[in-house]
C-alpha cells in the first residue's frame, strides 16, 4: 500500500543519474529493453552502501550503533573489491566488448566506481574523525596516536611492544635477491625505507602486521570507576618502535598500508575430479590474486604511493589514501563490548511463538497445524530443537538437510553428527563455495562424513543455496514426513540479526515435493516437475514470468492487479522487463527491495505503477516474499532466491507457498504492509538512481517496521511468561494464542 509520505529532497549529486528520453520515446522504442529503462548493477550496489552509510551518520542512532554501521560499510567495500572490482578489472583486462543491460562497458562502470568510491571513503574517514572520534572521547572512549602518550603509557606500550609484539616481526628486504613478497589478501604492511649512511642508496623493507594480534589495543585501567577506556592501534604501535628491527640504519620513513586481491573461486566442475581438494586449493590460492585496490595512509608521500603501485601491479585510481585507520573494521572491540551497553540500542530477546512454546512436543505441533516464524523476532531454537530432538528420537529414521552457511560451532551440525552415530541416515548436501563460508563448510562435511553421515557436495554446476530439512519418523499412524523450510541459512547466530522466516509443516503434497527435491539433487532422476513448489534453475523463473503475466492479463481484463515482491536484490532482465510491461498494463506493483536494484520505477509510459523501497535498519532484510493477489486468489510464497540471474540460473533455489489462511493473512495484511509504510528507516528509489528517506506526515507517529516487530515481540513475550507463572502457581491453564494475534 503506498506511503503517503513526504520524500525529503534528493541528494545534489546522485550516482546514477542518466537522461531519460519522452515518455511516448520509450513506449515506441518498446519491448521495455533499452539501456535508458535499467540502472547499473555496481552503481546500485554503491547505492545501497550509501544508505548503510547514511546509518552511521544519523546523530539519533546510539554512538556505537553508528560506528557498526561504519564498520559494515568497510566491510562491504572489501567484499565488492574482492569480487565484484575484481571481476570488472578483468573484463577490461580480456577487453571484451560485452555491456550491460544499462549500456555501460566495463570501463565506464569501473570509472564510475572508482568516482563513487573515493568519495564514500572520504566522507566516511570524515566521519570518524570529525564527530564520532569526539563523541567517543565524551564518553570515555579514546584512540591515542602513539607518538604522543604521556610517559607511563609510552612506557607501557614500549613494554608490549617488546615482550608481545617484536618477538612476531619479520622484516622482509625488498632488492634485487629479494623480491617484493607475497602479501595475503586484506594484510597490513608496513613499507620501510632505510639507507646505511646519510647519502647512502635507499633501502626497503616490508614488516607485515601480525594478524595474530588485535588490531585494537585496550590500554591497562586504572581502578576508578571513571576511568576511561584507551586504545592504540597495532600498525601505529609497529610504526612507532620500527627502528628497533633495523639496528645501525637510519630510516627514511614508515608508511603503512593495505592491499585487497581477487578473492573470486573459479572452480572448473567439469574438470575437477575432487571437489573438496580443488576448493581448497583456490582458498590457498585466493588470498594470492591480483591485487584490486591500495590503501594507503593519506600522508604517504608520491614516492612511496609510485613504489607500492608498480609493486601490484594497480595504477592511480586503485590507490585510496586513508586518513584513519586502514579499515574501519578494527573498532568491532568497541561495538561488542558489553561495557559500552549505554552506548549500543537495548538489548533484543526473540520469544517463543505461541505455537512451538518451550519444550512443547514439537513432532505434535507440527502436526496439528502448519507454524511460521518470523526472524529474529521469533527464536531461531525450535529449528535446532527440531534437529536434536530428531536426532534422539528413535521413531526417526532419516533427517535431510541442505547446508549453504552455518556457525564455526554449529548446534546443528553437532545434531546431524550425533544422529548419525546412532545410526540414522543422514544425508547433508553441504555447499562447498558458500562465499567465504568455504574453509567452514569444508571442516564440517569432513565431520559428517567421519560420524558416518552422506556427504554431497552440491550439484555440478550449481550452487545449492535453498534451505530445506526433512524428517523422516514413524509416528503411531504411518510413516510421517516433518519439514522445514526457510529464506534464510540454518545459522543461529546470524538468525539473532537477519530477518527471515521458517515454516514447519507436515504438509502432505508439500512434504512429498521435498523428498522429490532430494532426490533430484542428491540422484541420477531428472527434475519431474511439481505443482507446489517452485525450483531454480528448473521452473522458478518460468513460473515467476507466469505469475507476472497473469497480474498482467487480470488488469487489461479490467481487474486489479498487484505484485508485492520483498527480495535483496533485483537485477534480472527479463523479470524486470516483464515488470514493466505488468505495470503499463495497470498492475499496481510494490518492490521491497533492500540492495541492488536495476529496475528504475517512476518512470511515465514505463514504470510508474512501480514504487520501489529499501530499509536499512538494526537488522538485516534478508526475508524473500513473492505475493500475487490474482483477482482475490492469492498467491504467496516465501523463498531463498532473490531475482538475479544466479539465483535462476547457476543455482538451486525454492520458493514454497504458505497455504494456510492465518499464516497467509499475517503475512499480506499486517507483515507486508509494515514495511511499505516504514516512515523511519525506508528510502524510496527515484527514476534517477538515487533514495530519498521517506518521513511521515507531519503530527503523525512515526511507522517503524522493525521497531514495530520488536515491540510486538516484547509483548508476546511478556505475556506467554505471564501465562507460564500462572500455569505454575494453578491459577490457570496455559493456552495456546492465535497465531499472530499477540
Amino acid at each position: 500500500m503506498p506511503s503517503k509520505s513526504q520524500p525529503s529532497p534528493p541528494a545534489e549529486e546522485p550516482t546514477n543519474i542518466v537522461a531519460l528520453p519522452p515518455a511516448a520515446e520509450v513506449r515506441e522504442q518498446n519491448e521495455f529493453s533499452q539501456p535508458q529503462s535499467f540502472l547499473n548493477r555496481e552503481l546500485s550496489w554503491l547505492e545501497f552502501n550509501r544508505r548503510v552509510f547514511e546509518e552511521a551518520q544519523d546523530p539519533s542512532q546510539p554512538l556505537l550503533e553508528r560506528v557498526k554501521f561504519l564498520t559494515i560499510v568497510s566491510s562491504n567495500l572489501d567484499e565488492f573489491f574482492e569480487i565484484r572490482v575484481a571481476g570488472i578489472k578483468q573484463q577490461i583486462a580480456s577487453r571484451t566488448s560485452d555491456v550491460g543491460p544499462d549500456g555501460l562497458a566495463a570501463s565506464d562502470t569501473f570509472n564510475a566506481i572508482q568516482r563513487t568510491v573515493h568519495e564514500m571513503v572520504a566522507a566516511q574517514y570524515a566521519l570518524w574523525r570529525d564527530e564520532l572520534t569526539p563523541a567517543l572521547a565524551k564518553h570515555g572512549i579514546r584512540v591515542h596516536d602513539v607518538a604522543q602518550l604521556n610517559a607511563k603509557r609510552a612506557a607501557w606500550a614500549r613494554r608490549y611492544f617488546q615482550e608481545e609484539v617484536f618477538p612476531m616481526l619479520t622484516p622482509l628486504a625488498v632488492d634485487a635477491s629479494h623480491p617484493f613478497p607475497q602479501l595475503l589478501n586484506k594484510s597490513h604492511n608496513l613499507l620501510v625505507r632505510a639507507r646505511a649512511e646519510k647519502e647512502g642508496e635507499p633501502l626497503h623493507a616490508i614488516v607485515q602486521v601480525p594478524r595474530v594480534l588485535p588490531r585494537l589495543i585496550s590500554m591497562p585501567r586504572g581502578k576508578a570507576e571513571d576511568e576511561t577506556w584507551d586504545y592504540i592501534y597495532l600498525a601505529a604501535l609497529i610504526k612507532n618502535f620500527i627502528a628497533d628491527l633495523f639496528p645501525g640504519l637510519i630510516l627514511d620513513g614508515v608508511h603503512a598500508f593495505r592491499v585487497t586481491r581477487n578473492s573470486d573461486l573459479y572452480i572448473d566442475d567439469e574438470e575437477a575430479d575432487n571437489l573438496l581438494r580443488s576448493i581448497e586449493q583456490q582458498l590457498r590460492r585466493s588470498s594470492r590474486g591480483d591485487a584490486v585496490r591500495l590503501e594507503v595512509e593519506a600522508d604517504c608521500p608520491s614516492y612511496f604511493r609510485e613504489l607500492l603501485l608498480e609493486f601490484f601491479h594497480l595504477t592511480e585510481p586503485d590507490l585510496y589514501p586513508v586518513d584513519g585507520p586502514l579499515t574501519m573494521t578494527h573498532f568491532t572491540p568497541l561495538v561488542v563490548n558489553d561495557a559500552f551497553a549505554n552506548l549500543k540500542d537495548r538489548v533484543f530477546q526473540p520469544t517463543s511463538d505461541p505455537a512451538l512454546p518451550p519444550h512443547a512436543d514439537i513432532f505434535e505441533a507440527m502436526r496439528k497445524q502448519d507454524v511460521l516464524l518470523h526472524h529474529p523476532y521469533e527464536s531461531f531454537d525450535p529449528i535446532v530443537e527440531l534437529i536434536e530432538k530428531a536426532a534422539q528420537d528413535p521413531q526417526v529414521f532419516a533427517i535431510k538437510i541442505t547446508l549453504y552457511r552455518t556457525s564455526g560451532d554449529s548446534p546443528i551440525v553437532e545434531a546431524l553428527i550425533d544422529a548419525a552415530n546412532r545410526g540414522k541416515q543422514v544425508t547433508a548436501l553441504v555447499e562447498l563455495r558458500a562465499r567465504f563460508d568455504e574453509a567452514a563448510n569444508i571442516q564440517w562435511a569432513r565431520r559428517l562424513e567421519e560420524a558416518g553421515a552422506h556427504v554431497v557436495y552440491g550439484v555440478v554446476g550449481l550452487k545449492t543455496h535453498c534451505k530445506m530439512l526433512l524428517i523422516v519418523r514413524r509416528d503411531s499412524d504411518r510413516l510421517r514426513h516433518y519439514v522445514h523450510l526457510g529464506t534464510g541459512n540454518y545459522h543461529p547466530r546470524t538468525a539473532r540479526i537477519y530477518t527471515d522466516f521458517s515454516l514447519f509443516t507436515t504438509n502432505p503434497k508439500i512434504t512429498e515435493e521435498v523428498a522429490i527435491v532430494f532426490n533430484t539433487l542428491t540422484g541420477l532422476a531428472s527434475y519431474p516437475g511439481l505443482e507446489k513448489l517452485m525450483v531454480a534453475p528448473f521452473d522458478l523463473k518460468k513460473r515467476l514470468i507466469g505469475l507476472i503475466e497473469r497480474e498482467r492479463d487480470h488488469a487489461q481484463a479490467g481487474n486489479p492487479g498487484r505484485i508485492i515482491a520483498k527480495l535483496n536484490s533485483l537485477v534480472d532482465q527479463e523479470i524486470i522487463e516483464k515488470l514493466y510491461e505488468a505495470s503499463c498494463s495497470g498492475v499496481k506493483i510494490d518492490l521491497i527491495v533492500r540492495g541492488i536494484c536495476c529496475l528504475r520505477p517512476k518512470v511515465a509510459g514505463l514504470s510508474e505503477n512501480i514504487r520501489v523501497v529499501s530499509i536499512v535498519g538494526r537488522f538485516l532484510e534478508h526475508s524473500r516474499v513473492y505475493f500475487f493477489a490474482n483477482d482475490g486468489q492469492p498467491d504467496l510464497y516465501l523463498a531463498s532466491a532473490d531475482w538475479m540471474p544466479r539465483n535462476f540460473l547457476r543455482r538451486v533455489e525454492l520458493a514454497f507457498p504458505i497455504e494456510d489462511s492465518a499464516l497467509c493473512d499475517e503475512i499480506i495484511n499486517d507483515i507486508l504492509p509494515r514495511f511499505l509504510n516504514d516512515h523511519v528507516k525506508a528510502r524510496e528509489l527515484q527514476s534517477d538512481g538515487s533514495y530519498v528517506r521517506l518521513r511521515g506526515e507531519e503530527g503523525q507517529p512515526a511507522s517503524q517496521a522493525q521497531l514495530h516487530f520488536r515491540e510486538r515481540s516484547r509483548k508476546q513475550a511478556r505475556k506467554l511468561a505471564e501465562s507460564q507463572k500462572s500455569s505454575a502457581g494453578k491459577l490457570a491453564p496455559l493456552t495456546t494464542a492465535p497465531r499472530g494475534r499477540s
